[in-house]
């Protein structure tokens, strides 16, 4: 009898065993399920899924569910430990109560309230679209006139100006300020996150239905759909009283000789005013503006007329007296302005068609201008870069590969800060991105304290974490540099400062190491919109010296050490304004 006992309890362990095997492994598949779906909505439309390793960038859980810290990677190899909290449950409370159906039933509904909303949020565009149509839309009040639903799409956009995109807080009212500010006559929207901008319309309207998607910072507006633009005309004011907004100078250049390939458009006006020339130019929607006496003419930069080899101002002032009786050479200048139209030449980007077989990073510290480059890069070369890290500003400012796996090969280089050998040799080649420590430190304290756009006030500066700052990221800027020099495969150094005065023979540069087939226009055309949306205005300072004398000490001597490791690798010193006077 013991002996039919121990056997049955025997034949009961194996049982429960197996019963919690079967448990674990049912609850591990449907997790697998959750991950793959929200997997494939997060990759672009029509790519493949990159590799599970992109989760990061999966939406995140519903915070009630009390998901546990997560640790995601930092600069420099540092650690920042993100905490989801419950948001409904504090001891103490009534809800801590744990008794009573009551308690249950409304904690349960909660939960799958949470749970639906989280999973909408991993739904696709089309079931998006699907659930949208059988939900009622409220009317909110619109800024300008609402012109219809158009079609759209990359090869033939429906407005063909300036494009901006904001994948968290879009809305109608932003987008028409925007297209207002440039001079445009109508802004529309698309994916509930894209601006357009336009002063004309240049595809067929469809039913206002089909343009079914919300803003993103706007329930209940319409921004669009898929392939669909949702056109409004902007606040409209009377020719010569509008006001545009980083309309420039450039200067005085000679025409050139193939006139016909850069100017596109003549202009005759009987009473011609700079102002007069800037508005047509806007209106034809091109990026510049060019006088000659009482002509007009609107154009783009080209390889015959690149804007680099400005002449003197009293060439353009001689061309504009009118006089028939001046020399041939003096009736052939113009008087160049930079329009707030967008040059569309180099807007559109894309995923690479095909995965690439090296991985190239654009390696900074912190602070040398990442960004901006990766800005340069994309307008030149047409496809996103991505990112060791996952910003969200960035990737709802128009950065898409920020959201996309560092290592999918879908990108064509690879932002990272990281400096450690580990790191390093993951890479097969870099772009080295250097500027002054200087600049650079301050910088990365103004997005510390400010964000990528603002700056650091007074009291800032003045407080303790600013030498505390100094102290540890100073060494940091030395060692990053002499790290990717002593253990980077194939280095390409590029000077910050040096990008700024030389841009396009730069870009060039580090086009030609990326081995992207770009043509010169594309060049130009990245130039024409070098600043992009990530360019602090002005150039405020702090009212006193922040760096102090040891400071300064210490900065000058990691510059020198980081000047000769350089020349000792065969690469160019850094620039004579990084070195101490």
């Amino acid at each position: 009898m013991a002996k039919l006992l121990y056997r049955l309890q025997r034949f009961l362990r194996r049982t429960q065993l197996f019963l919690l095997f079967l448990g674990v492994a049912y609850i591990m598949a449907g997790s697998v399920l959750l991950l793959q779906r929200a997997n494939l909505v997060v990759t672009h439309r029509g790519a493949t899924s990159p590799p599970l390793s992109s989760l990061p960038s999966l939406p995140s859980p519903p915070r009630a569910l009390g998901m546990p810290p997560v640790r995601v990677g930092g600069y420099g190899g540092r650690s920042t430990q993100i905490m989801a909290r419950g948001q409904g449950y504090k001891p103490g409370s009534p809800l801590d109560d744990r008794t009573g159906t009551r308690w249950l039933m409304s904690r349960n509904l909660e939960i799958r309230h949470l749970r639906r909303r989280w999973f909408h949020s991993l739904m696709t565009e089309k079931d998006m679209s699907q659930v949208e149509r059988s939900t009622p839309r409220r009317n909110v009040p619109q800024k300008g006139s609402y012109m219809g639903c158009f079609l759209d799409n990359s090869k033939k956009r429906a407005l063909k100006g300036s494009v901006s995109t904001d994948f968290r807080k879009m809305t109608s009212t932003m987008c028409q300020d925007t297209c207002s500010a440039s001079g445009y006559q109508f802004a529309g929207l698309e994916y509930g996150s894209e601006c357009y901008c336009g002063n004309h319309i240049t595809s067929l309207r469809v039913r206002d239905e089909e343009c079914n998607l919300d803003c993103k910072g706007e329930k209940g507006s319409p921004c669009g759909g898929v392939g669909r633009l949702s056109v409004f005309t902007v606040e409209d004011v009377l020719p010569g009283q509008r006001r545009y907004r980083n309309v420039r100078y450039r200067g005085c250049f000679r025409e050139p000789e193939i006139s016909s390939s850069t100017s596109l458009v003549h202009l005759l006006q009987p009473n011609l005013t700079s102002q007069s020339c800037i508005e047509a130019c806007i209106n034809k929607e091109f990026p510049l503006a060019m006088l000659r006496s009482l002509d007009c003419f609107c154009g783009y930069a080209t390889p015959d007329f690149t804007l680099h080899e400005p002449a003197e101002e009293e060439h353009c002032s001689q061309s504009n007296t009118t006089e028939a009786s001046l020399p041939s050479t003096l009736q052939r200048f113009y008087q160049v302005y930079q329009t707030p139209v967008q040059d569309s030449r180099c807007t559109e980007r894309k995923f690479l068609p095909e995965k690439s077989s090296s991985l190239v990073a654009l390696s900074s510290f912190p602070g040398a201008g990442n960004t901006w480059v990766r800005h340069l890069i994309e307008l030149a070369t047409g496809y996103y870069t991505g990112s060791y890290y996952f910003d969200g500003t960035l990737y709802n400012r128009g950065f898409k590969g920020e959201k996309d796996y560092w290592k999918s090969g879908r990108t064509i280089c690879v932002k990272t800060h990281e400096s450690g050998r580990r790191e390093i040799e993951m890479y097969d080649s870099v772009i080295l991105l250097i500027r002054n420590p200087y600049r650079s430190l301050m910088a990365e304290f103004n997005r510390k304290c400010a964000g990528h756009l603002g700056y650091a006030s007074d009291q800032h500066w003045k407080t303790k974490e600013w030498p505390e700052f100094v102290g540890s990221y100073a060494s940091w800027w030395a060692s990053h540099v002499l790290d990717w020099l002593r253990f980077g495969r194939r280095v390409l150094v590029v000077h910050f400062e040096e990008l700024q005065t030389a841009l396009v023979p730069q870009l060039r540069s580090i086009t030609s190491f990326l081995n992207a087939t770009v043509t010169e226009d594309r060049l130009l055309c990245a130039e024409s919109n070098q600043d992009g949306h990530f360019k602090r205005s002005g150039a405020r300072q702090p009212t006193f010296d922040p760096f102090t004398p040891d400071m300064r000490g210490l900065i000058d001597g990691l510059i020198r050490a980081v000047d000769q490791a350089l020349r000792d690798s065969n690469h160019t010193g850094l620039p004579l304004e990084y070195l101490p006077r």
